[in-house]
């Protein structure tokens, strides 16, 4: 039977006003923004660690808080396990007394039994009379899920639990806590500013900023609809430009951007394109646009579909990949500052085609990955 969490939080704290409203189903549910935009204050008034001024949190049915109702259910009845930033974990304690930490209500047995049984599924035999600082830190992250777990929550809550970590144990922790939080079977709510981690772990994703929610949505449909320019941006999209509409059609859209007339494919059923002559901003991903070769048949539109030239004014070096900043063949200042557009191309393309030395390039945008925004 599949699980809902129903969100609905007003709280003011040191001069920051949070107002959201989501709901979430089973797996994992991501809050992700830049610092500051609230992610880890919703966390704590699921907790019950902060009570909200406002609002309404259900979780599988149960009414957590409810401002109308005077519903305010203490943290340590809530049965949600909260994995802290850096695990919180207590120094003085072992393995076995940090997971049994949470069952201190419960009977000698039932937390023997308990304790054990969640030391045996994570892979901890032999741990359990160890100390935190003896251990490494994937096993330390084991400990702090295992004692969040070991309560058999309703919901998980974990606070950016690989932010500490070097970017190496952060992926092979990510893979962990991945793995575990399917076994378990436990939805879960996690907070981050990484989308890497966000896509990864989450099924579904909430762009938070300033207070707000700007969009929540599964990650797959996030990736492909960004409900503004300003989710765009916060998911960290590059190329994110504006231009204006020429004229739009059921299935095309033509956009003229720095003197260049762009044809798009219109983005489906849920867009509604703006009037002719109206601003509007577009993105390109960097790995989509095509340097055309020199040595090959002339291009066409049809196949290839919008073609540009350049020059590369600036590039990055980021090892497997270069990205190349292009500035076009056109008048005016150019879109992004110093170039208009950023291109991401391979080691071996880059060698190939001796982009360290030959700078002028035509290049290709094939109108499906020009992604129009809504206005």
């Amino acid at each position: 039977m599949s699980k809902r969490l129903d969100v609905e939080i007003r709280a003011g704290l040191r001069g920051f006003t949070l107002d959201v409203a989501w709901t979430a189903g089973d797996g994992v549910s991501v809050l992700f923004g830049p610092s500051g935009s609230g992610k880890t204050l919703t966390l704590q008034c699921l907790a019950g660690l902060v009570r909200p001024d406002a609002g309404r949190i259900v979780v599988d049915g149960r009414v957590l808080f409810d401002s109308v109702a005077g519903i305010h259910v203490p943290s340590q009845e809530r049965r949600l396990g909260y994995v802290f930033q850096g695990y919180a974990l207590f120094p003085h304690l072992t393995v076995r007394s940090n997971i049994a930490f949470g069952l201190r209500r419960c009977p000698a047995a039932e937390q023997a039994r308990r304790t054990a049984a969640v030391i045996e599924r994570l892979g901890l035999g032999g741990f359990e009379g160890r100390y935190p600082r003896e251990l490494s830190g994937g096993q330390r992250q084991r400990i702090a899920l295992g004692r969040a777990l070991a309560i058999e929550p309703s919901l998980v809550l974990l606070d950016e639990p690989f932010s500490a970590l070097d970017l190496p144990l952060r992926r092979t922790l990510r893979d962990e806590l991945q793995a575990i939080l399917q076994d378990w079977r436990v939805p879960a709510v996690l907070v981050t500013h990484d989308f890497s981690e966000a896509y990864q772990l989450g099924d579904s994703v909430i762009v938070y900023e300033e207070g707000r929610v700007r969009q929540s949505a599964l990650r797959g449909d996030l990736l492909r609809r960004p409900a503004s320019e300003s989710v765009a941006r916060i998911l960290g999209f590059r190329n994110v430009l504006h231009g204006v509409l020429r004229d739009a059609t059921a299935e095309h859209l033509r956009l003229e951007w720095r003197g260049q007339v762009l044809e798009a494919r219109a983005p489906g059923d849920l867009f509604s394109p703006p009037s002719p002559g109206t601003s509007v901003a577009f993105f390109v991903r960097p790995e989509d646009p095509r340097l055309l070769r020199k040595d090959g048949p002339p291009p066409d539109a049809a196949h290839h579909g919008n073609i540009l030239a350049g020059s590369v004014v600036r590039e990055v070096d980021l090892g497997v990949t270069r990205v190349l900043m292009l500035r076009l063949d056109a008048p005016g200042p150019p879109a992004q500052g110093e170039y208009d557009l950023e291109i991401e191309v391979p080691r071996f393309v880059y060698e190939v085609l001796n982009l360290a030395h030959d700078r002028r390039w035509r290049f290709s945008i094939h109108r499906s990955s020009i992604h129009v925004l809504p206005t």
